[in-house]
Order: C-alpha cells, then structure tokens, then sequence
C-alpha cells in the first residue's frame, strides 16, 4: 500500500511546547498506535526495527541538500558545507573518506584522550565547587557547556583560548538540522559556517607546515595505499569533528547528569561502584537521546513491510521510541545497570554512524566517573529548563546541588 493513503496519527516535532515530560508523553502515546506516523516534511518511524532498517538501507540517504533546496540555500559557505559534509557523501566517495579518518577515530586511537578529559572537567568541577563543602550551581553553564568544546580544541591542536569560540559556532552550525532554526535564523547560522570555514582552513595550513602530536596532524598525514586527504577535504572533516562533537557531547552530558540525578537509586549504585560509569553513559545515550530525529530520503521508491515510500519520501527516524522499544520488561526505566542488548541508536547506524561516537563516548565516561568519585551527593536544585526537540536536544539550564 501507498504511504500516503494510510490513516496514519499525525506528529509535529517542530512543536516548540514538546519538551521534557509533555515531549515524553506525546511519544509513548504515539508509539502505542503503530511503528509510523505522519510529519510536517513526511513519515515517522517509531519502532527499534524499522529505524535500524531505514538508517541502514542503501536505498535512503541522508537528506542534506534536500534541506538545502527546502531553505533556499544554493551558494554560499553553508551550501559548500552540506555539500561537502561527510553526511551527505555516499558511496565510494563516503568510504574513502571513512577508510582515511576512521583510524584517527577507532575505540583504541580515542583512549590516550581519557587523562586529558578527567583533567579538564575536574577543573571545572573544582570551579563550580569552590572551596565550599557542598554548592549549587546551574551544571551546563559552569561545565557542561565549557567541557567538550576544551576537549575538543586540544584534541585537535587547537588554542585552548579557542574552547569558546569553538562552542560558539559548533551550536550555530549545528543550527542547520533543525527546521525551526533554518526558517528563522539562516543569516546566523551562514555566517558561523564562513567563520568557521577560515579557522579550520588555517589550522589545517599550519598542521601542514608543521605537524604535531593532535587530530588534524593525523588527517593531515593519513595514507592508505598512496591516497591522502585534499586541502578541501581535510578542512571539512576538521569541521564535521569540532563541530559535531562540541554541542552534541554537552548536551548528552547534561542529560546524562539531570537523569541520575533525577533517579537516586541509579546515582547510588554508581557511587557504589564507579566503574559503572560507561553502563552509565550508554543508558543515558538510550533512555534520553539528544538527536531524537534523524532524517533520511528515499532514493528509490522503498517498499518496507508491505508499505510502498515514493522516491523522494522523506523518513525521520526517532531514535527516542526506537530506543526504547527492545522488547523487554524495564525497557522504559532507566536503569545503568541493566542488560539491554542492543546499542542505541542515537549516534546512528550502518555506514553514516556517528564518527565521533568512540571520542563522545570517552569524554561521557570520564566526566561522569569524576562525578561519581568526588560527589558525595547531587540532588537537582530546580526544575531543568529543556530545549526544542528540533535539532540537537539539550538542556538551557540545570541548577544542581553538589555536595563533596
């Protein structure tokens, strides 16, 4: 049957009232009727296994210059940036790409960063605290929002006086997957992307004259078979990095942090045993995803469970219900201890999985390892202040007490 005669409910993550608890509501009960729904761009796939299915196909791409088209962008730095993007490469061109990068990025490789970031969110951690036996103080402004994007500039050689302007565009940039933001605030968003444009391309230039122990060094200096990385190239792989792993790593950590918090028995049993601190991460990463929607475009008319999807279609993926539908008694509990089988789908799956996802990952667990050596207790201050679902799904603010 055609996708489009279906009676199916109707869901508008664009929907700026749909955060925090009303966001969870909305979702379990539109999970109840089905594994489809329609929206505003096109369909809605809620279950584990169709959302695995779609983001795996080779039959759907990531629909980046579709956005493009849909806004209006057709020259200009953001324009050469989608196009560039490694998102939006496929096939052999994607695979070369990934074939060069992904041994700078590899679960091994990301390990000697794990010092680096105990380092840097105990130092904010020992800001926020003072020399006071127990603070509060609002968690993203003080560290989580600063801790990712001095993760990031190190790893990369750049200034750690850049952390902040690293932040600064990795939030306007990433401004270009969420519909609300490209409707309102395109002039905004292009004019973080040509800034950004110049300060990669000149850290790229100097790591090319002179090579040091960091990231671009490596892309720089990767070879596989006599093939390298252009100039062009290496300049948007350093972009999709800093970009990609700055505002998405803190916004994780902040929900990260609000959820155990939120859940004393959890933060016990992490306090308990440290070592829980990645099972930790991965059911945060699970139970509350910052990229609730991923999007995919057919490339071909897709016929999935006896449902056919017209060449073009556009399908969001929501890792959120996917995440959650496991099959499993306890799959709506969050529990960091618990046995659930399958990796989230939040940094994504098949050949467009996340590449920073084993960098996120280490700066994740240490910060919450630290969390749980040096706080006694932590106990949420307020209520979270919770930003749109659309696009990258954070937390404006948490106020949070923390006793040593």
């Amino acid at each position: 049957m055609l996708v489009s005669d279906l009676d199916l409910p109707a869901f508008d993550h664009t929907d700026g009232s749909l955060r925090g608890e009303a966001f969870h509501a909305a979702l379990a009960e539109l999970a109840s009727t089905g594994w489809l729904a329609r929206g505003p761009f096109g369909y809605i796939t809620l279950d584990r296994e169709a959302g695995d299915w779609f983001l795996r196909t080779r039959q759907a791409i990531f629909p980046g210059m579709k956005i493009a088209e849909i806004f209006g962008v057709s020259d200009g730095p953001l324009y050469e940036e989608m196009a560039r993007n490694i998102l939006h490469i496929n096939g052999a061109d994607h695979s070369r790409l990934r074939g060069l990068v992904n041994p700078a990025l590899s679960p091994r490789a990301v390990e000697r960063y794990r010092p680096l970031a105990r380092d840097f969110f105990n130092g904010l951690l020992d800001e926020a605290l003072g020399e006071n036996p127990e603070a509060t103080f609002d968690f993203v402004q003080a560290v989580s929002r600063r801790y990712p994007s001095q993760v990031i500039a190190t790893v990369m050689g750049a200034p750690l006086d850049d952390a902040a302007r690293l932040y600064h565009w990795s939030t306007w940039i990433q401004k270009q997957f969420d519909a609300v933001a490209m409707a309102t605030e395109l002039p905004a968003i292009e004019a973080a992307v040509a800034e950004f444009y110049d300060y990669a391309s000149a850290l790229v230039a100097a790591r090319r004259g002179e090579p040091g122990d960091d990231l671009v060094s490596r892309l720089v200096q990767a070879e596989e078979e006599g093939d390298r990385l252009t100039d062009v190239e290496c300049v948007n792989l350093v972009f999709n990095i800093l970009v990609g792993g700055v505002d998405t790593t803190q916004a994780q950590l902040a929900h990260t942090v609000r959820l155990l918090a939120e859940h004393r028995g959890q933060w016990a049993k992490l306090r308990a045993n440290p070592a829980l601190a990645a099972a930790a991460v991965e059911e945060a990463l699970r139970y509350e995803p910052i990229t609730p929607f991923t999007a995919r475009i057919a490339l071909e008319e897709i016929t999935y469970r006896d449902v056919t999807f017209p060449a073009d279609t556009i399908v969001m993926v929501c890792s959120f219900t996917a995440n959650r539908d496991l099959g499993a008694p306890g799959a709506d509990r969050f529990e960091i201890d618990a046995d659930r089988g399958l990796k989230p789908l939040t940094f994504g799956a098949g050949v467009h999985y996340c590449m920073g996802a084993n960098l996120a990952r280490v700066e994740l667990t240490e910060a919450i390892s630290c969390l749980a050596e040096r706080a006694e207790d932590l106990a949420l201050a307020g209520d979270a202040i919770y930003e749109s679902i659309s696009g990258i799904y954070g937390l404006e603010s948490l106020a949070l007490t923390v006793r040593r």
